[in-house]
C-alpha cells in the first residue's frame, strides 16, 4: 500500500509538512544601494551580523547599506612586483650588465641567421 502512496511523488524534492504552528526566526529587511544606482533589500534575522558591503544582485558591484557606516579601507602593503624582487638580489649596474650580454647574444645568433639565409638563398640561384 505504502508503495502506492509514493507512486508518482519525488522523494525529497516535495516538503509535505505545512506552514501551521511554525514560528518563524525574527526577521528584517536591509536596503543597500549599489553605485551602478539600484537599489535592493536582502532579508536578515534579526540576530544575525549585518554586513556593511553586499553583491548587487543585478549587476555583481559592492553595493553598501542604506545608512550605513563606510567601511574603513584597511591598510595593507602593496604587492611585491617581479621587479622589486629583482633589485632586491642585483644592483643597477649588474642588470645593465645582464642585459648587455643578453643582447650581444641575441644580436650574434640574428647575425648567424641572416648569413645562413643568405648562402642557402645563394645556393638556390646557382643551382
Amino acid at each position: 500500500m505504502a508503495e502506492r502512496a509514493l507512486r508518482g511523488t519525488r522523494l525529497g524534492a516535495t516538503s509535505y509538512e505545512n506552514d501551521r504552528n511554525t514560528d518563524l526566526a525574527p526577521r528584517q529587511e536591509v536596503t543597500y544601494d549599489c553605485p551602478g544606482g539600484h537599489r535592493f533589500t536582502v532579508t536578515f534575522a534579526t540576530e544575525a551580523d549585518i554586513p556593511t558591503n553586499w553583491e548587487c544582485r543585478y549587476c555583481g558591484d559592492n553595493a553598501l547599506m542604506v545608512d550605513g557606516e563606510v567601511p574603513h579601507e584597511k591598510k595593507a602593503k602593496p604587492a611585491r612586483t617581479h621587479w622589486d624582487m629583482l633589485l632586491e638580489r642585483r644592483s643597477m649596474e649588474d642588470l645593465e650588465e645582464v642585459l648587455a650580454e643578453r643582447l650581444e647574444l641575441l644580436r650574434a645568433r640574428r647575425r648567424e641567421e641572416q648569413e645562413h639565409m643568405g648562402a642557402s638563398a645563394q645556393e638556390r640561384q646557382s643551382a
